[in-house]
C-alpha cells in the first residue's frame, strides 16, 4: 500500500496467460495480499487458481481500501461484471476482448480518482481488441485517451513513451504502434526533442535519478554517414539533441543503431533513445523476456506491465513464466515509493 491506496492490476485478455500469472503472482508473494487489487471477471480468477495450484483465497472488495486488511495468500478482487460465457483458453474472441478493455479502463479510472498508486496491466490480445470494437491499437494509446478524456484535453496534449527495460538495458521509443513507413516520419526535431523530455522527466522526477544519460539512435545505417545514407539525423535528430542539451539535459549523438545499444549495456550510457518499435524493442527482448519490464511515459502516474503478449499456445498449461510480470509489479510498487 501507498498510504491507503494499493496498486491496480488489470486481468488483461482472460483467453490468455495473464490471469494465470496473477495468481502465480500471489502465490510467489503473499504478502502483496495488502498492497495490490486485481481488476477481474470473478470467473475468470477461479478458473486462474484453479489452474495453477490453488492455494489461494479470492477475496472480492467492495471498494479499494479494503485491501489493507487482508492477510496473506488472498487474492483481492473487484470484479467487473459477470460475462455472459467464460471465453475459452487460447482463442481470440470479442467476449475476451471486451472483459479486457472494461478491465483496463476501471482500473485506469481508479489510479486517475487517487484511489489507487499505479497501474500494472496484464497482456492484451489486439485482435481480440478489434473483434470486440475497441479503437485503440494497444494499451499505451487506450491509458493516453482515458488520462487525457479525463483532464479535458485532446490525446495529442498528453503525449506518451513506451520504454521497455531490464537490468541490462532501457529502450525509450520516438514512436510506437505504427506501419514502418509512417514510423519513419514521425523522426522530427519537435518528436525526439519530446521524447527526450519525457524521457528527462521519467528519469529524475518519478525515478529520482537527477543525472540520466541519454543516448539517441540513427534512423540510418551508420547514422546516416554524414547524409551519404540519409539526412533525418542532420536535419531533425541533432537538432533536437542539440536543444535538449540546452535545456539540460544530458542527451548524445545520433550514434549508429547497431552499436548504440552495447555501449549503453556496458554502461556508457542510461537508457538509448530508439527511432522506431523494432529498433528499440529487439535489443531488449533479445537480452531475454524474462525480467523485461514496459512503463508508459508521460502519463500522471505509474503504469507498468510485462514486455510479453497473451501466449495464447501456453494458456491453461501451467507454464508461462511469471518473472517479467514480477518485475513489473515490483518496478511500479519501487517507482510510486521513490
Amino acid at each position: 500500500m501507498i498510504g491507503s491506496r494499493p496498486i491496480a492490476i488489470s486481468m488483461g485478455d482472460p483467453a490468455g496467460v495473464g490471469p494465470e500469472l496473477i495468481a502465480q503472482v500471489f502465490r510467489l508473494r503473499p504478502d502483496w495480499s495488502s498492497r495490490c487489487v486485481v481488476v477481474a471477471d470473478l470467473a475468470v480468477m477461479r478458473r486462474a487458481t484453479a489452474l495453477t495450484g490453488g492455494l489461494l483465497a479470492l477475496a472480492p472488495l467492495e471498494h479499494w481500501q479494503q485491501a489493507a486488511g487482508l492477510p496473506p495468500r488472498c487474492l483481492p478482487l473487484l470484479a467487473l461484471p459477470p460475462m455472459a460465457e467464460l471465453p475459452p483458453l487460447g482463442q481470440v474472441s470479442a467476449v475476451a476482448g471486451r472483459a479486457a478493455h472494461a478491465a483496463i479502463e476501471r482500473a485506469t479510472q481508479a489510479v486517475l480518482q487517487g484511489e489507487a498508486a499505479a497501474l500494472v496491466t496484464a497482456p492484451i490480445h489486439k485482435g481480440a481488441w478489434h473483434a470486440a470494437g475497441v479503437a485503440y491499437p494497444g494499451h499505451t494509446e487506450l491509458l493516453q485517451a482515458l488520462t487525457a478524456a479525463h483532464l479535458g484535453l485532446r490525446s495529442e496534449q498528453v503525449p506518451v513513451r513506451m520504454m521497455l527495460s531490464n537490468a541490462e538495458l532501457h529502450t525509450v521509443l520516438v514512436s510506437i504502434h505504427v506501419p514502418l513507413r509512417a514510423a519513419i516520419e514521425c523522426v522530427t526535431q519537435a518528436q525526439v526533442l519530446q521524447t527526450l523530455h519525457l524521457t528527462h522527466r521519467h528519469f529524475s522526477e518519478v525515478l529520482g535519478r537527477l543525472h540520466c544519460r541519454i543516448a539517441v539512435a540513427g534512423l540510418n545505417p551508420h547514422a546516416g554517414e554524414g547524409g551519404l545514407f540519409g539526412r533525418e539525423e542532420i536535419e531533425h535528430i541533432a537538432p533536437a539533441i542539440k536543444a535538449a542539451r540546452a535545456a539540460g539535459i544530458d542527451a548524445h549523438g545520433p550514434f549508429a543503431p547497431d552499436t548504440v545499444f552495447m555501449r549503453a549495456r556496458r554502461g556508457e550510457f542510461d537508457v538509448v533513445l530508439a527511432m522506431y518499435h523494432d529498433q528499440g524493442l529487439i535489443p531488449v527482448k533479445y537480452l531475454g523476456l524474462e525480467q523485461g519490464v514496459n512503463t508508459t511515459l508521460g502519463l500522471p502516474f505509474v503504469r507498468t506491465s510485462p514486455d510479453h503478449g497473451t501466449a495464447f499456445d501456453l494458456a491453461g498449461s501451467g507454464r508461462a513464466d511469471p518473472s517479467s510480470f514480477l518485475a513489473a509489479l515490483e518496478a511500479a510498487l519501487k517507482a510510486v515509493s521513490t
